[in-house]
């Protein structure tokens, strides 16, 4: 049997880049639960629900990946749902630092449980949820760096 894995983040919006790692992880795990970090320090573009109802429409008829919502730590979230994974997705080297010492706090936290990087493939490496959003206030489109509904949401989020 193989592990289910917890995919955390903000998603905010949710990109190509995050579909890559998803696409690429769904093989490798019995089952893929999305966790849309709900962070109340965090000033966010969507909502949770926003963001959850998007990645729902992006994967549907997907098998096996769930959508879900949390506070707090991963780790503690990844224990209430029998996840024995934390699937982080890797873009540069920078990334790495952050997501490494992340992983080591976690390891101390919950030893149980493992952390699973994906290294981003090439031509999205340079996506970034925060450049998307940027790019998009100011009208443009990015459909080539996240799924086609989510460009329109963006658009529509910041030009009615």
């Amino acid at each position: 049997m193989r592990a289910v894995a917890v995919y955390p983040g903000s998603f905010d919006p949710f990109t190509n880049g995050h579909l890559d790692i998803i696409r690429r992880a769904h093989p490798l795990f019995d089952k893929i639960i999305i966790g849309i970090a709900n962070n109340s320090n965090k000033s966010s573009l969507f909502s949770a629900e926003e963001r959850a109802d998007l990645i729902a429409k992006v994967l549907h008829g997907w098998e096996n990946i769930e959508i879900d919502t949390f506070q707090g730590l991963t780790v503690d979230y990844c224990r209430k749902t029998n996840s024995r994974v934390i699937l982080r997705g890797l873009r540069a080297v920078t990334d790495f630092d952050y997501e490494y010492a992340i992983s080591l706090m976690n390891k101390k936290l919950a030893p149980e449980i493992e952390t699973f990087f994906l290294m981003a493939d090439n031509e999205y490496s340079f996506v970034s949820s925060t450049i998307v959003k940027e790019v998009a206030r100011h009208g443009r489109a990015v459909s080539n760096q996240v799924p086609d509904v989510v460009n329109e949401a963006l658009l529509k989020k910041f030009h009615g």
